[in-house]
């Protein structure tokens, strides 16, 4: 195997005053670095790379889902993960689609509308007021006890949901921001 990795010490460089430094010692393995993982999307890749003490960690190379939380409603699903739409570092990590923390991504929201539908009686992928009436007549086909109906009714009547959340809703895709490594722990989670 080759001893390479990037060089981080800063022997190689000049002195503040622009000398040149005398070099004394060679490179050490733990001085050692590794190339960027650079995780795009696409059918799941990961490498397990072993680092220093023995541990591992896990490289994704490529990904195409990941566990999303909706913070506010408890909820987290595993949902796919359709597009890279910002990332504050350049917007060339944009246009390669490269999955990194806090890259701001597109994920698929039908997972949530089913969760949502189940919870509170509301298809949040119709507009308005529709969705109420369209949600009644599942309801008859459903066969939910009366019981089961006013709690939802109850449930509904306290939650409110905001106005950007619900556009998105309707468009079939939400904007998610990435809190986990992928280049680190191999997955791509995140809020």
């Amino acid at each position: 195997p080759t001893t390479g990795g990037t060089p981080r010490p800063p022997r190689h460089k000049h002195r503040k005053t622009g000398g040149r430094r005398n070099i004394h010692q060679k490179k050490r393995k733990f001085e050692m670095g590794r190339p960027a993982a650079l995780c795009k999307m696409g059918s799941k890749r990961v490498r397990p790379v072993r680092c220093r003490g023995g541990n591992m960690k896990y490289r994704a190379l490529r990904i195409d889902a990941g566990n999303f939380a909706w913070g506010s409603e408890n909820c987290a699903k595993k949902v796919r993960i359709l597009d890279v739409v910002y990332n504050a570092t350049s917007n060339e990590l944009v246009r390669t689609k490269t999955l990194t923390k806090n890259s701001i991504v597109q994920i698929d929201a039908q997972p949530y509308k089913q969760w949502y539908l189940k919870k509170y009686g509301v298809d949040l992928g119709k507009k308005g007021k529709k969705g109420g009436k369209e949600g009644s007549k599942e309801e008859e086909q459903e066969k939910k006890s009366r019981h089961v109906i006013f709690k939802l009714k109850a449930r509904e009547a306290k939650q409110k949901l905001d106005p950007a959340v619900e556009e998105q809703f309707q468009s079939g895709r939400l904007l998610a921001s990435v809190s986990s490594r992928p280049g680190q722990c191999g997955r791509c989670d995140g809020y």
